[in-house]
């Protein structure tokens, strides 16, 4: 008798999937559904969706060189400019400079007036202001290169690549022993695009109604920074490795925050937490680690909380609705090239944070599900 069990049978909904995409398949039916009225639309709409998949690079690459260039800022800045005039700015030859503006436009970075001149489009006034995403931008240059060969980098163990030079603890046997040169770039990388995460946090979870944070992994403490101006009675304590929390110890300095701010030194993946928060935060923590260093973290944490306390998990999900393609095509390749770490779907932190020995978690919405996500866990009784 054979050990294998049957597959069970697909639902309907697969079945429904499976003929239509073996229809799709069919080149005889696309040339017919690309002339038909009522097909053509959708046929068009796939044909459009796979040369994105196709062209995306070069798209990324649009945008890399507008954020090098400082387009935005310059267009911002000066207002409207004829092509020339952008061209001797940006020090491109005229054929170049158009271009770049003309794909920039085509991605609605740019705009083409009426009159000739340039100005910002939809998608480059949204570049203005938010810093984190031209450093983002910028970073990226080390996934283009390690994504040059994705195969290989399938195929080959975890990091070794640009990425994971870069977060330099992730591939490091003692990360709490790094030098303070290796952390400064991703300690000041993960500052600057704090500020976005944290708005989307405070504006889903009120943090007055506790006395004491303690941010887990929390950086130079820009998270905790933002927090403090958002509920002023609350104290706050940082812990990240010790080069990071010294960092942190000199961003709350200098924006006035130490009399109610402290910072410890440690490893997470290994350390105890310091008592005394009635309110433990990870902010984009647990997708840059492994199963068994979460599970780790998570139970550290539940023995460092009071049996009121409480677990706020925020980072961008897998399997989020509208941004599908964000988890497990960007962060799951994103987190491939670091060398650690793996998107997961809420239902798989929910199942974790159970598994630690909190009582209960919900989801929280938040404004922007693509940028991040909140889950609520409650420490309970241990």
């Amino acid at each position: 008798m054979s050990d294998v069990m049957p597959a069970p049978a697909p639902g309907w909904r697969d079945r429904f999937r499976e003929f239509r995409e073996g229809v799709t398949a069919n080149p005889r039916f696309r040339a017919w559904a690309a002339r038909f009225p009522l097909t053509r639309p959708m046929a068009r709409k796939r044909a459009g969706q796979l040369f994105d998949l196709c062209a995306g690079f070069v798209y990324s690459q649009v945008l890399f060189a507008c954020v090098r260039l400082k387009i935005f800022d310059l267009l911002h800045e000066s207002g409207p400019l004829t092509e020339a005039a952008l061209a001797h700015r940006l020090s491109l030859p005229p054929e170049g400079a158009s271009r770049l503006l003309n794909a920039a436009a085509a991605l609605q970075l740019t705009h083409r007036r009426d009159d000739g001149l340039w100005t910002l489009g939809p998608l480059g006034a949204a570049m203005i202001g938010n810093p984190g995403i031209s450093a983002m931008v910028e970073h990226h240059a080390l996934l283009y290169a390690d994504l040059a060969d994705p195969v290989g980098m399938l195929r080959r163990e975890r990091g070794g690549n640009a990425l994971s030079a870069y977060w330099a603890y992730s591939g490091a046997d003692s990360p709490g022993g790094l030098a303070p040169d290796k952390v400064a770039d991703y300690s000041a990388l993960m500052a600057a695009s704090q500020p976005m995460v944290a708005e989307e946090v405070i504006a889903a979870f009120d943090f007055r109604r506790h006395q004491v944070l303690l941010d887990v992994g929390g950086g130079e403490g820009a998270f905790l920074a933002h927090v403090a101006a958002a509920a002023p009675a609350l104290r706050l304590m940082l812990f990240d490795l010790p080069p990071v929390a010294a960092r942190g110890a000199a961003r709350f300095a200098e924006k006035g925050l130490a009399p109610r701010a402290q910072t410890f030194g440690g490893d997470f993946t290994t350390d105890d937490l310091p008592r005394g928060a009635d309110l433990i935060s990870l902010v984009r923590v647990l997708h840059d680690h492994d199963d068994d260093v979460v599970m780790g973290l998570l139970r550290r944490v539940r023995e460092a909380l009071p049996p009121h306390g409480r677990l706020l998990v925020a980072e961008p999900m897998a399997g989020t609705a509208g941004a599908e393609a964000m988890g497990d095509a960007y962060f799951g390749f994103y987190l491939l090239a670091m060398g650690r770490g793996r998107p997961r779907r809420p239902a798989e932190l929910q199942a974790m944070l159970a598994a630690a020995g909190f009582a209960a978690s919900r989801l929280i919405p938040t404004g922007t599900p693509l940028l991040t996500r909140v889950l609520v866990a409650e420490a309970g009784v241990a």
